[in-house]
């Protein structure tokens, strides 16, 4: 039996697991690291040239009635398909910690306040660098998982070329204070590394229509030569004309 197959098997009882199955060529690989150990999905066909990486967003941290759930594993498949459908050399999708794969550590916590705490950064850091080393890097995040992106380009040696941003969670203070929701108190804000981030390539797609990250967030914070603003997007939906965009990168 596929071994992606039992994993989904096992999640089923665990938080549902999604539809979508990678392609053959992607491996399934779970990463320890110091806190965390890291679900990712791999395609890696040419080792030392640029790697392309699908960051997850904050997956299924609330449920229905705004209360966090037990576990925060995605039930939404943007970023899935997106890299499942990359014909670059190397691909990796991504999770975020807790989201698939639990660790002793894991604790609602970390898809809440900390969702975005040093020590999470730091496990998504430590997982890319033992796949890329210092290879070339293009990180792609989704919602909370711009965010990452950005604060691994702030705070880390990765050897990042571009960031892309997708309905990107960019500043959660902003974020918070526009929804009236409690403050993410243990997280790291990438909004506070502006100045580092400044000359780093960029580009920033939002939807039209989205209601969870609104596009006035993004234009209060970026230059709006790095936005794209996507017509009718919601914030997981609508998205398919950016596909060939990113595919490109």
């Amino acid at each position: 039996m596929n071994k992606l197959f039992i994993h989904c098997l096992t999640l089923i009882f665990l938080s549902g697991c999604a539809t979508i199955q990678a392609p053959r060529e992607f491996a399934y690989i779970e990463t320890p690291t110091n806190d965390f150990t890291i679900a990712s999905w791999q395609k890696i066909t040419s080792p030392q040239t640029t790697y392309k990486i699908y960051i997850e967003g904050d997956g299924h941290a609330f449920n229905a009635h705004g209360q966090p759930t037990s576990d925060p594993t995605p039930k939404g498949e943007l970023m899935r398909e997106l890299a499942y459908g990359d014909n670059s050399p190397n691909v990796i999708y991504l999770a975020r910690p807790c989201q698939y794969v639990k660790s002793p550590q894991c604790s609602v916590k970390y898809w809440t306040t900390a969702r975005f705490a040093p020590e999470v950064v730091n496990a998504e850091y430590q997982t890319i660098k033992k796949i890329v080393g210092n290879s070339p890097v293009i990180l792609i995040g989704f919602s909370g998982g711009a965010q990452i992106a950005e604060l691994l380009a702030a705070t880390t040696d990765l050897n990042i070329t571009k960031i892309i941003t997708i309905a990107g969670n960019l500043d959660h203070v902003a974020w918070t204070t526009y929804h009236k929701l409690p403050p993410l108190t243990d997280s790291l804000n990438a909004a506070d590394y502006l100045s580092v981030l400044h000359n780093l390539p960029q580009t920033h797609y939002i939807g039209t229509d989205d209601k969870v990250i609104p596009p006035l967030l993004a234009h209060q914070l970026v230059e709006d030569s790095l936005i794209v603003e996507i017509t009718d997007a919601t914030h997981h939906s609508g998205w398919q004309p950016i596909y060939p965009l990113v595919h490109a990168e």
